[in-house]
């Protein structure tokens, strides 16, 4: 992927050997995880797994989320979250279950120095108040998940290109590319200049298909249906 021009790539999930085995791949740039993949992964000790990554992981940005559902509860968290490493980035959420904005925990925080990650933004009107909020960081990151927005039939790729001009205008922020569904995923987010995209572990493993072949990949194919259709003994 070495024809790519701006996005940078950053793993997604909660495996910790896969995490750590991936620190020392010069085309991973950073690291992002959630509590729902954490769950999936079996992390049972929140601060514990952090903390073990965090040892290996010293020189990249790292994403970690508060799981409060309260302003107070969620600048608590946050603060104790960016307390462990510099390279920290703190996931908050756009709003909490209620919906109410957690605009206000966001311009806090930022005031404070914690480093954010802005999560789950959908809209360009979400994008807009963030960003604003995020006025005078000193780093963060907003996520608009244009995976999502694509599983609901829409093209995520007016949004994102409306989001980058917003962010791009508010020195100190990144726009990222969240959910991706397909590798082409970050050919559309590098083509828009998005700043990042987060790439799960299954996707990392087609990187070594991006600019493949065609002619190739259509052999490659033939060959797996023949070499199937023999292991399985099949005749007619």
């Amino acid at each position: 992927m070495t024809d790519l021009q701006r996005v940078k790539i950053f793993a997604d999930g909660a495996d910790l050997e896969g995490m750590v085995a991936l620190a020392g791949r010069p085309e991973i740039a950073g690291f992002t995880t959630n509590p729902t993949l954490m769950r999936k992964s079996g992390v049972t000790d929140y601060e514990g797994f952090a903390k073990k990554i965090l040892e290996t992981i010293t020189d990249k940005p790292i994403s970690f989320e508060v799981f409060a559902d309260d302003a107070e509860g969620m600048v608590r968290q946050a603060r104790l979250i960016a307390s462990w490493g510099p390279n920290v980035y703190v996931k908050v959420p756009v709003t909490n279950t209620a919906s109410e904005p957690m605009t206000a925990v966001i311009s806090r925080l930022t005031a404070e120095g914690v480093q954010l990650n802005v999560t789950a933004l959908m809209t360009v009107v979400e994008v807009r108040t963030v960003t604003a909020a995020l006025a005078g960081t000193r780093g963060a990151i907003v996520s608009v998940f244009a995976g999502r927005i694509a599983d609901t039939g829409r093209d995520p790729m007016p949004i994102m290109a409306e989001a980058k001009a917003i962010t791009s205008a508010q020195p100190g922020v990144e726009l990222l590319w969240a959910s991706p569904r397909e590798v082409l995923n970050v050919r559309q987010a590098d083509d828009l200049g998005v700043d990042i995209i987060t790439v799960t572990f299954d996707l990392l493993g087609k990187v070594s298909l991006f600019g493949k072949d065609l002619d190739e990949y259509s052999l490659d194919t033939v060959k797996m249906f023949f070499n199937d259709a023999t292991a399985a003994g099949f005749t007619l």
